[in-house]
Parts: C-alpha cells; structure tokens; sequence
C-alpha cells in the first residue's frame, strides 16, 4: 500500500491512497473536515454506516469511534483534502462568536453532498500543494476560518458540536462496550470515552464482565462474525475488517479455533 500525504500546515493535508484498500479504526482529535476528490470510503460506526464517494463533503466529530475503510475507484486514488478543526482554533473563533443555537451537542457525521461554497473553498487549497514554498500560516487561518463560518451558514446547528468543549464524563461501560466493541481502540482511549482512566477502566471492566477487555473483544468480535456468516450469508471477505479483524488469515484462524471450522466452512454449511 502506498500512502502520500501532502501537508500545507499540520491542520490542512492532502491525502491519497493507491492501493486495493485501506482500513483504519480512529478516534480523532479534532474535528474533521474531508472532500472527496476521487475514490470512495466506508464510515462504519456502532448504529449507522455511511458511503462517501467523489464530490462529497463530510465533517465527523472529535471523539467519534469508526471504522473507515477508505477504495480507490475506477482507476484513481483514494483521494482527499483533509481540514482538522482543533479544539484550540475553535476556542478562539468562538471566543469572538456567539453560537447560533444552544443545544446539547448532536454527535453525528455531517455531510455536504457536493456543496459549492464548501466545495470552491477547499478545492481552491489544491494549486498550493504543488508550490514549494512554504504556506503562510496566516492564509491557512483564513481557509479554516472560511470553513468554520460557511459550515455555520448551511447548517447552523453544527455549532452544538464545534462550540463543545467537554471532555467525556464517565458514563455506562456496559452499553459503551456492546455498541463499540468492533472498533480497534486501545483501551487507553476507550477509559478517556468512558471517563475512566486505564487503572479504573480495567478495574471496572472485569468488575462488570468478569474477563479480561482483550478476550471479551475477540469473542464479541467472533459472535457478530458469526451471525454475518449464518444469518446474513456474507463472505468471510466482506466481514473480517467491519467487525474489527485486520487480517483475515487470523480471523479465519481464531474463528476455526473457536467454532471448530473455518468461516469458509461454515459458511457453505449455513446455506
């Protein structure tokens, strides 16, 4: 696989995959604006999946857990301008803007299907990747500010996201983990989105589950496989990332080990 990213600033880069696929289960820091130049990428999160392919603009909230499974497509890369909108550059812009609406925050991928006043200012960031010079930091404050206030104009209740501050409060780790178990995380930033740190987090997590985090994971990882290849007759190749393997030699592995045949196997035998 061959990544390239090209960076403007540290906030502002373009992002191009060559390969088949590319898969990744993230938590960001910031806020994240993406367009799609070319390819196409999955978004898989605990209740909803989403498909973004070229022209679409999407801006996915800090502290969101997801799968992103990002394909090139009819011959081109995986190709994207990637905006992050920090917590720091927001405490600033807001500290001189009121927020349109004061409401509780609404965790969820915002998207932009082929918006032009989005669309012109981050396509107008492209002729500057091909200059060597290097990119005025004032200009990047511009375009991001740019972004923040149109992303304001066409959705006025973004501002319940990137006018929050919180840091995540400590919340039920039961239902966390049964939502978000297929995610890839380590359990250091799953105790920082249950408001725990690691010591409290393991502490709690075999108080409730009586296991280890580990072998809990890879045995909810199995069931929900399971139930793809039974219930919904998907291939082993369809399921091994979305349900939180990265290599689909040990998924089959430690599926046989479990289960007593391969997911090929069983598969064949559900039919």
């Amino acid at each position: 696989m061959e990544h390239i990213s090209k960076y403007l600033t540290n906030d502002i880069k373009l992002s191009s995959y060559e390969d088949k696929l590319f898969k990744s289960d993230l938590m960001f820091d910031d806020h994240m604006l993406v367009w799609f130049i070319s390819g196409e990428t999955k978004i898989i999160q605990a209740e909803s999946t989403f498909s973004f392919k070229t022209g679409d603009i999407f801006l996915i909230p800090r502290n969101e857990l997801a799968t992103i499974i990002n394909y090139p497509k009819n011959g081109l890369p995986h190709k994207t301008v990637v905006m992050h909108l920090s917590t720091e550059r927001l405490k600033k812009f807001y500290e001189k803007t009121e927020p349109k609406k004061k409401t509780p925050p609404l965790q969820k991928i915002y998207r932009f299907s082929n918006h032009p006043l989005l669309e012109s200012c981050l396509a107008s960031l492209i002729p500057y990747f091909d200059i060597k010079s290097e990119f005025p930091e004032s200009l990047a404050n511009l375009k991001i500010e740019e972004a923040i206030n149109i992303l304001r104009l066409i959705e006025p209740s973004v501002d319940s996201v990137l006018a929050n501050f919180d840091v995540p409060g400590k919340i039920d780790l039961i239902d966390f983990m049964q939502r978000n178990f297929m995610f890839n995380m380590s359990l250091e930033k799953l105790g920082y989105l249950t408001g725990r740190s690691l010591s409290t987090f393991n502490r709690d997590f075999k108080k409730l589950f009586h296991t280890t985090p580990q072998k809990w994971l890879t045995d909810k990882r199995l069931e929900l496989a399971y139930y793809h290849l039974v219930e919904k007759k998907k291939k082993p190749t369809e399921i091994y990332l979305e349900v939180g393997f990265e290599d689909l030699s040990h998924f089959s592995f430690i599926f046989k080990k479990k289960y007593g045949v391969s997911p090929n196997q069983l598969l064949i035998k559900s039919y």
